[in-house]
């Protein structure tokens, strides 16, 4: 028997504005199984990062279905949208959005503790083991902003994976940090994908990044327009 792909976007279509309207997505398939890293890449304004929020269950299509993890998301009100988002997706930003008032390790906690309500020691053990994966134990109790750029996005993909997502959605994760930063970013999150079978879709307008990255997603003008699979 055939396992459910991770995700199937079929036919998906978003379209912005009320008397003129503008088409984002014009009618956009795209599958992809667990285990794989793919790129997301296009020109800007291409329909990546409607297409990301889309898969992020963050903004609903305006025609098509999103079938993430085996559930069809069409029909689900706000708060299942919100369950299944937090149990299934991690979100990478260029932008780390870390809270500069929190250490590293409380910000590694906050999915969990957003959900929970209150922390606990099981998410700062957590934490501190993600921590110490992406190579910064030794800054767990350090506040955020005494950390560099490329230390402050490693505790975002801590961040995206403390709650063991199926999939996580990147959206330019070394569009911020210099080449050598660069580099180190996507071989974490390469090795995640190798050592533990996470998924990532990784946008980006870095071709080095897109080259080493297993599958290539090509937008332009709201569709793709290539789908190539490499080796890597």
């Amino acid at each position: 028997m055939v396992a459910d792909p991770l995700l199937a976007v079929v036919g998906v279509v978003r379209e912005f504005g009320d008397r003129i309207r503008t088409r984002a997505l014009a009618g956009v398939d795209l599958v992809l199984e667990q285990g794989e890293f793919a790129a997301l890449i296009g020109p800007s304004g291409s329909g990546k990062s409607t297409l990301l929020n889309i898969i992020g269950l963050l903004d609903r299509p305006t025609e098509g279905r999103v079938i993430l993890a085996g559930t069809d998301t069409s029909g689900l009100d706000e708060r299942a949208l919100t369950t299944l988002r937090a149990r299934t997706l991690g979100f990478v930003f260029q932008f780390h959005h870390l809270l500069p008032a929190f250490t590293a390790a409380e910000n590694v906690m906050l999915p969990a503790w957003a959900d929970d309500g209150v922390p606990s020691a099981a998410m700062r053990e957590r934490a501190l083991e993600l921590l110490e994966a992406v190579g910064l134990s030794d800054r767990s109790g350090y506040k955020t902003n005494a950390l560099s750029g490329g230390q402050q996005q490693r505790v975002a993909i801590a961040r995206a994976l403390a709650r063991d997502p199926r999939l996580v959605l990147a959206d330019e994760p070394t569009g911020n940090l210099d080449t050598a930063s660069s580099d180190e970013v996507f071989e974490l999150m390469r090795r995640f994908n190798r050592e533990f079978g996470t998924t990532f879709l990784v946008v980006t307008h870095d071709p080095r990044i897109a080259d080493r990255c297993s599958r290539v997603i090509e937008i332009v003008d709201g569709r793709v327009s290539r789908d190539e699979v490499r080796t890597s």
